[in-house]
């Protein structure tokens, strides 16, 4: 979500789901054998040191002051003592070397710091407008639009179904005139902007080009994410509209129009966040979250595109929750995985397109209504592990997230937090500073081989099977339209396998609380406070029908013959095999309506009903 890659793969020709071309050599996950590219011996870690040093001294880093704040001088890295062989470092590596295990950059954040990019958006257009404002003066360094019910589910503020809905969960938006009102005073061609919406993002972001139009932008140079994750949405979210199959005709549409028309600009932002808040564990949400992000890589190959061209174009967006060194390892099991399948598996030849760039949310979930005071601790320490872990950017939840939208005191905290963990403690000065502890290592390498068995799950669902996950998929690749992960990922949608894993998960969870073996501070134990009710931020009902009044005259005011004509070519373009981004861009250029569009494609593609399979 929002983040910043570079640019710059070199061509190659295209290549489909079979004709990829993996490395010769893969082997099964904890095998001895396995190759990494990194040699254990002395002497080759010590020629990785000295790769490494070259290319940290080439690359550019911040003028800063990066000693102790008692003075110490510190190392940018730290590894074995010289002449030391240590086992471990195939799969530990270098900063910015395969399996990047340590990170993606050399530098680490002395290159560059996480982007601060806090999540905000509620009431009406101009309200959030007005947040955005305060955030980026108040060192925010992008923006990330949190969206309503109604416009999370395509309908318009009218609909008789967002009665009781708009702006409450987030902010109103039914087609570009609001858009305008959103970003107005905010140059879209120089910030960078995160937009979390799944199910009607193709509409949403249609809009927000047609917005940049209309500020003299010119939308090729245009840089952010859309979450676009529609996976997420059948495991956990439950935010779609339509059956799996257009969902996906619409992702790799757009992940066409990004490739060959806004090339800085990010498609899918694959979220493991809204798996592990519906209850996951950490091993699931990663597994879930990559096999997500392997099936939209599959998805890419199935159009013809180059792997190392539209892969640097997916980023993740992950939850750090409680377990401190738990998400530590969660997050560089994330990297070393990613990087391995999309060289191995899929193909890719450049480092940018075996990254995994992630921004992380702290967890929502952990938040208490009780005591919520208590929430400033759980945040820091959370959005500290996000840091020691290598996150790219950060939100901060705040405080009073439990309870209601955070009001202006309480996003500052939220903000501030994150500022004096970058500027106060020290995190920026070595990367990956728990890098060869013995406990991070090995949980590492734990939550690694609990994901390679669930990928084995999700493949044995497509009907696959094998001990070595990466081998399977790659044996596998051409017998299926779009690929092997992404027929085990959707007939474990269909038969409800994924609803009963979390649930199992969240079901052992409360057990544990319940019986004493876990505890929450406030919850279940030291129940006793002084502190009082919290003064929340309330929506008022006028935002719902004012919002309504202005879609009302807004919709009196526009060409309504050039709506329906751009409706119908809407639908003309669903019944073939078109690109749809044009036409639905065209349709927000004329201020067709979110539920107009969406409803135009509901009539078309039908709506999806979930089968639990509890």
């Amino acid at each position: 979500m929002g983040l910043e890659p570079d640019r710059g793969s070199p061509e190659r020709s295209p290549t489909g789901p079979a004709g990829h071309e993996p490395a010769a050599a893969t082997s099964r996950y904890g095998s001895d054998e396995r190759k990494w590219g990194v040699i254990v011996d002395a002497d080759q870690i010590s020629a990785g040191r000295e790769r490494w040093a070259k290319r940290y001294a080439s690359a550019a880093k911040r003028e800063a002051d990066f000693t102790t704040l008692s003075g110490l001088e510190t190392e940018p890295v730290y590894g074995p003592p010289e002449g030391v062989a240590d086992p471990r470092m195939d799969r530990i590596g270098w900063p910015g070397e395969f399996p990047f295990t340590r990170g993606l950059y050399p530098t680490g954040y002395r290159g560059r710091p996480w982007t601060i990019r806090q999540f905000a958006g509620f009431g009406n257009a101009e309200q959030t407008n007005a947040r955005y404002k305060m955030l980026l003066k108040a060192g925010g360094g992008g923006l990330s639009v949190a969206f309503d019910m109604p416009t999370l589910m395509g309908r318009d503020s009218d609909e008789p179904a967002s009665l009781g809905e708009v702006g409450h969960c987030g902010v109103a938006i039914d087609s570009t005139a609001d858009m305008d009102r959103l970003f107005a005073g905010i140059d879209l061609g120089g910030v960078t902007t995160s937009m979390t919406i799944s199910g009607p993002a193709v509409p949403l972001f249609c809009m927000y080009l047609a917005a940049a139009e209309r500020q003299g932008v010119d939308i090729s140079t245009l840089d952010g994410t859309l979450q676009t994750d529609i996976h997420k949405e059948y495991i956990a979210q439950k935010e779609w509209l339509f059956p799996p199959e257009p969902h996906l005709r619409l992702i790799g549409d757009l992940m066409e129009y990004c490739s060959h028309n806004i090339p800085r600009y990010k498609p899918l932002s694959v979220s493991g966040y809204h798996i592990r808040e519906a209850g996951s564990t950490a091993a699931q949400e990663l597994a879930f979250t990559l096999a997500d992000g392997f099936s939209y890589v599959e998805l890419g190959l199935s159009r013809g595109l180059d792997v190392d061209r539209f892969a640097p174009g997916l980023s993740f967006f992950f939850d750090a929750h409680i377990d401190f060194f738990e998400e530590i390892a969660k997050f560089r099991a994330a990297r070393r995985i990613w990087a391995r399948w999309l060289r191995d598996v899929y193909g890719a030849k450049t480092d940018r397109a075996q990254w995994l760039r992630f921004h992380t949310q702290t967890a929502g979930v952990s938040l208490t209504a009780q005591q919520p005071y208590n929430n400033v601790v759980r945040t820091a320490v959370e959005a500290l592990a996000a840091i020691m872990g290598g996150t790219n950017s950060l939100h901060t939840n705040a405080l009073d997230e439990t309870l209601a939208l955070p009001t202006d005191q309480s996003a500052e905290i939220a903000l501030r937090t994150q500022s004096v963990l970058r500027d106060e403690t020290g995190v920026l000065n070595v990367a990956d500073p728990l890098g060869g502890s013995w406990y991070v290592e090995a949980l590492t390498d734990k939550i690694e081989a609990e994901a390679e068995k669930i990928f084995l799950q999700i493949l044995a669902l497509g009907g696959e099977a094998g001990d070595d996950p990466a081998a399977v998929a790659m044996a596998a690749a051409g017998r299926h339209e779009i690929g092997p992960v992404t027929s085990g990922i959707l007939q474990g949608i269909e038969d409800g396998w994924f609803n009963a894993e979390i649930a199992e998960a969240a079901f052992t969870y409360q057990q544990q609380l319940e019986d004493g073996t876990k505890h929450i501070v406030g919850v279940t134990e030291l129940h006793d406070t002084v502190t009082p009710d919290l003064e929340i931020l309330r929506i008022s009902g006028e935002v719902e029908r004012e919002q309504n009044a202005v879609l009302g005259r807004r919709r009196a005011a526009r060409d309504n013959a050039a709506v329906d004509r751009a409706l119908a070519e809407i639908v003309t373009a669903a019944k073939g095999d078109v690109n749809l981004i044009e036409p639905i861009l065209a349709a927000a250029r004329a201020e067709a309506t979110l539920g107009e569009i969406c409803g135009a494609l509901r009539e078309e593609w039908g709506e999806y009903r979930e089968t639990t399979g509890l």
